[in-house]
């Protein structure tokens, strides 16, 4: 079961937020193929990919290898062009099990998108956890600041990123989003956003830029959260290479096509 949430009927983006993918949950029975996403090349954007049940292997054509499991957290920053796998490794394949996986797309601007290819991998023991609202909301904090705290992934771009467990009734309030793009959303239960229902698989949609937000829970729920400041330039996309002009496109295509990526060994 995939679900794609981003972009939908209601949004084509929400800027630098380009692109939501949300396979499972699902249970893969013992020797099975695991996921397909065999190599393939990107340019112009990262890519946030978020483990929630399961685990997941990346290898990339800048050398970069990991297998992250449940609760971890991958960040690629394709820039100017890498080719990468995302794929099931041996031992799930082997012994099968629940799968549950979101894959997110953020814009870089302009003068980053021919930035030099990074990696990160993250289990969830390296994404540190604040317990907030007397313990009933466990925010997990992968990019940005939050009360003094720090991510352990730097965005290029300032973005802010996390993971959002609620128990029922628990809070979360966020009082200044001045200039800032939230993306928000619900991957299990229900919770009210400024006081409208917001259930599993669905993206919350919010009228204004930088007014305060309030997250109720009104059962156990998992979100992604995370808010950047728009980017207010032209997005051009074809298929994983995503630029400012059909140009840039153009060059992406024939650079890939001409071996100028580096190979995934």
């Amino acid at each position: 079961m995939t679900q794609r949430p981003l972009p939908g009927p209601y949004a084509e983006q929400i800027d630098p937020f380009l692109f939501l993918n949300h396979h499972g949950p699902q249970h893969y029975p013992p020797g099975n193929r695991g996921l397909p996403f065999g190599p393939h090349p990107h340019r112009g954007f990262d890519t946030v990919t978020f483990i929630i049940d399961g685990s997941l292997m990346h290898k990339d054509s800048a050398g970069h290898e990991s297998v992250i499991g449940a609760g971890g957290v991958q960040w690629m920053t394709a820039g100017s062009g890498i080719v990468h796998a995302e794929v099931s490794p041996p031992a799930f394949r082997e012994q099968g099990g629940q799968l549950e996986i979101l894959q997110l797309w953020i814009n870089l601007p302009g003068r980053l998108k021919m930035t030099a290819p990074a990696y990160t991998g993250l289990q969830r023991g390296d994404i540190p956890t604040l317990q907030l609202d007397g313990g009933k909301v466990d925010l997990h904090l992968i990019a940005g600041a939050w009360d003094g705290s720090a991510g352990p992934l730097p965005s290029l771009t300032g973005v802010f990123m996390s993971t959002v467990e609620m128990r029922a009734g628990g809070q979360l309030h966020v009082p200044d989003l001045r200039a800032r793009n939230v993306f928000l959303y619900v991957v299990r239960g229900a919770v009210e956003v400024n006081g409208d229902r917001a259930e599993a698989f669905h993206l919350a949609e919010l009228s204004e830029e930088g007014v305060a937000l309030t997250i109720t829970a009104e059962t156990d729920a998992l979100l992604i959260f995370g808010h950047a400041t728009p980017l207010n330039e032209p997005v051009v996309s074809h298929g994983p290479f995503v630029m400012n002009t059909k140009e840039e496109i153009q060059v992406a295509i024939a650079d890939f096509e001409a071996g100028r990526f580096q190979r995934l060994r």
